[in-house]
């Protein structure tokens, strides 16, 4: 199926990439904006690609709930196991989906040491995203009083400076985030907003919605390309229903096997 905009996203995006060094360079700077050429050809060798789907948090901690009391674990774990087989379906054979245990810091440190020792091609950890505590409401579903906050909704990418990948943790974000922008989905703007406190971040790609997460542990000491993905808000009542949809894990998992591909073609062997 051919997506609105898509092939004008990925050939703005080839010429970003050829922009930045062939080896994806450690050194910190700024990718210029891209520019509408033609894009390079093809190069992916699929079934030696590795790539790792980290399943946020764990089932001791399992992240934020959603409006109708289901843990964001359990969205990510469907999520990157319907990411996977689609990855696989299309000849990425070494697509593995990566969940760890234990809870806080304890658990993100086994979880970066587990992806260093793997050494894959990319990684690419699965959320799903809330707000803070003080925009929350109170609904009841189910005879049981729940949370939700309708107001926002939508996608969002993170990617830390500090990762040794920089450039390339930022070319597979802009990639990713034109495939999901070119099936329809939008990305959540308000992490820019004074009111998000803590969780208030950079952004560093306004059209498709890459924000800068420096200090994110899986991000900036994985050894490898590393973007955070949260696939929508589950707290929003309507969003959590699609999210929980099969057609929607089917788009999201098309566009981040899309996306996998571009990455594929321009990386270094």
């Amino acid at each position: 199926m051919t997506y609105p905009g898509r092939a004008c996203g990925i050939a703005l995006l080839i010429t970003s990439a050829l922009l930045v060094q062939s080896s994806f360079s450690k050194e910190r700077v700024d990718v210029a904006p891209p520019a509408l050429q033609t894009s390079a050809q093809s190069s992916c060798n699929r079934d030696r690609f590795r790539i790792i789907l980290d399943v946020g948090h764990t089932a001791e901690e399992p992240g934020a709930m959603s409006a109708r009391g289901i843990p964001e674990f359990a969205f990510n774990f469907h999520l990157a196991q319907h990411i996977r087989q689609q990855l696989i379906d299309t000849g990425f054979t070494q697509t593995e989906v990566l969940i760890t245990a234990g809870v806080s810091f304890s658990g993100l440190l086994q979880r970066v040491a587990r992806v260093n020792r793997m050494a894959p091609d990319l990684f690419l950890s699965i959320h799903h995203d809330s707000v803070p505590e003080v925009l929350l409401e109170k609904w009841e579903h189910a005879g049981i009083q729940q949370r939700f906050s309708d107001r926002f909704k939508g996608h969002a990418l993170f990617i830390s400076s500090e990762n040794s990948h920089f450039q390339a943790s930022l070319y597979f974000a802009r990639l990713l985030g034109y495939e999901l922008q070119a099936r329809g989905l939008q990305y959540a703007s308000h992490y820019t907003q004074p009111f998000m406190g803590k969780r208030r971040r950079e952004l560093l790609d306004a059209k498709v919605g890459v924000y800068r997460f420096d200090h994110l542990l899986v991000l900036r000491k994985a050894q490898v390309p590393a973007v955070l993905l949260e696939a929508g808000s589950i707290v929003n009542r309507d969003e959590e229903l699609e999210l929980g949809s099969r057609e929607r894990r089917a788009i999201i998992g098309a566009a981040v096997t899309q996306a996998v591909e571009a990455f594929c073609s321009l990386s270094p062997s």
